[in-house]
Formats: C-alpha cells, sequence, structure tokens
C-alpha cells in the first residue's frame, strides 16, 4: 500500500502549468514539522514537494499561498531524470488526491481573508448531541 497523510504549511506559493494535452497541474512545496523532538530540544522539520493534478490544481493555485495550512492525502512517486552534467538525479513526490484547506490565507493588499468557496465544500448538518451518561459507557 503507497498512501501518505501530511499536515504542513506552504513553503512558497503554490506553481500552476498546464501539460500539452491541457491538464492542468499544481506544484508547491510543505513543511511538516517531525512528531518528536531531536536530541537539542527542537522538531526538526521535513520539505516535501506535492503535485496536485486538474481541477483540484487550479483550486489550489487560487486559494493556497505561502505560509497557507494544509492537509495532503495521496501517494508517493519517485522518478529519475538526466541532469545536463550527464548525471542521473532523483526525485519523490507526493501526488496528491486530497488537498483540504486547513487556514484562510490574507491577501497582502487588502487585508481581506478567503478560503475555498462554499459551494465546493461538503455541506454538514448539525444535530444535537445528547447527554451521556458515563456509566452507560461499555468501557
Amino acid at each position: 500500500m503507497n498512501k501518505v497523510v501530511l499536515i504542513g504549511n506552504l513553503t512558497r506559493d503554490p506553481e500552476l502549468q498546464t501539460t500539452n494535452s491541457g491538464v492542468s497541474v499544481c506544484r508547491f512545496s510543505l513543511a511538516v514539522s517531525r512528531r518528536f523532538a531531536n536530541n537539542d530540544g527542537e522538531r526538526d522539520t521535513d520539505f516535501i514537494n506535492i503535485v496536485v493534478w486538474r481541477n483540484q490544481a487550479e483550486n489550489c493555485h487560487k486559494y493556497l499561498k505561502k505560509g497557507s495550512k494544509c492537509a495532503v492525502i495521496g501517494r508517493i512517486q519517485t522518478s529519475s531524470y538526466d541532469a545536463q552534467d550527464g548525471s542521473k538525479r532523483y526525485t519523490t513526490d507526493v501526488v496528491a488526491d486530497e488537498v483540504e484547506f486547513i487556514s484562510t490565507n490574507r491577501n497582502s493588499e487588502d487585508g481581506a481573508s478567503y478560503s475555498a468557496p462554499a459551494e465546493n465544500k461538503p455541506k454538514k448538518e448539525t444535530a444535537e448531541l445528547e447527554e451521556i451518561d458515563d456509566d452507560s459507557l461499555p468501557f
């Protein structure tokens, strides 16, 4: 199984490109803090390249900016290419199946905040929660 779940902050603005066949692809890097501190008491951070395709790529480019917090669910993909100097280079990316926008951005020009349009987000119904007696729990 090849499945990755990440939550982190964008290290740069997303870059949107279009393939020769007209398919949108967006690339960005996500800074993800490690769970445990190192010997110096600091939490190390990994910088992970993310690739998003099609409509989701366009939404990421439109609504995410450097510093935005998002969650990514996807898979690891490795590839290689020959550099101009003749050496072989290897890349590792996470190809996103899902991107969830966690934080809103601030537009540096007008200070307005924005997030993905409501019509793109699933609607959740709120239900009244009944009080549960702790003695009735099976554990």
